[in-house]
């Protein structure tokens, strides 16, 4: 579960206020709203990468409002994928693994596990610059499940994709649910996309989160 309560977060001059949400364990919540309203800036506070003035975040019964980011078990992919362009797809996939330290082995089982049920086991040797924008995703998909996280924060994960990939992604995403049980949080302004994955539509307008509709 996602519970955001009472929450004040600035960004710049610009400041959300007073945002309530709740979405349950292992939904699919989409966030929608203009240009502008402040998706991503409550995304960031989510994830512990934005400041919270006031009000609390709670991830299943933990309080996490003043966590490090790390600690959250957040799988978190923002609107420009931020993969590293130096480092081979696979390297890619074992960074959250190797900054926690897991054993060699158990990143290469994990890594390769990862690998198939994405679809990128004949990338792994590949880097970012040599991706399609369906590939990249699915590799910044991979590298924000990799640590195993509760919940899963994405920024406009399929904006710059075109319509047979977006399916493709559907499918991968809506697979991923089923499989890991995590609980998502996925910004987007396509409605389309949004009646297509989500068990929860919420609305973030005028400075409020409404909830527009439940599957």
């Amino acid at each position: 579960m996602i519970r955001v309560q009472d929450l004040r977060v600035r960004a710049g001059r610009f400041e959300l206020a007073g945002i309530n949400l709740e979405i349950p364990t292992g939904a699919c919540a989409v966030l929608m709203g203009k240009t502008g309203s402040g998706k991503t800036t409550l995304l960031e506070a989510i994830c512990g990468l934005r400041r919270v003035v006031g009000g609390s975040i709670w991830l299943d019964e933990a309080e996490v409002t003043h966590l490090d980011p790390a600690r959250r078990g957040i799988g978190y992919v923002p609107q420009d994928r931020a993969l590293f362009q130096t480092m081979t797809v696979e390297e890619n996939l074992a960074f959250g693994l190797r900054i926690r330290r897991w054993p060699d082995a158990d990143i290469r089982r994990a890594v390769g596990e990862l690998a198939e049920m994405l679809g990128v086991a004949a990338l792994l040797g590949r880097r970012p610059p040599g991706l399609s924008g369906g590939e990249s995703q699915r590799v910044a998909l991979g590298r924000a499940l990799a640590i195993r996280p509760g919940f899963l924060c994405l920024d406009e994960p399929l904006s710059a994709l075109d319509e047979d990939t977006r399916e493709g992604m559907y499918q991968l995403l809506e697979s991923i649910r089923r499989q890991t049980g995590v609980t998502i949080l996925h910004v987007t302004h396509h409605p389309g996309e949004a009646e297509r994955l989500a068990s929860r539509i919420y609305l973030l307008r005028d400075g409020r989160v409404e909830l527009k509709g439940t599957a």
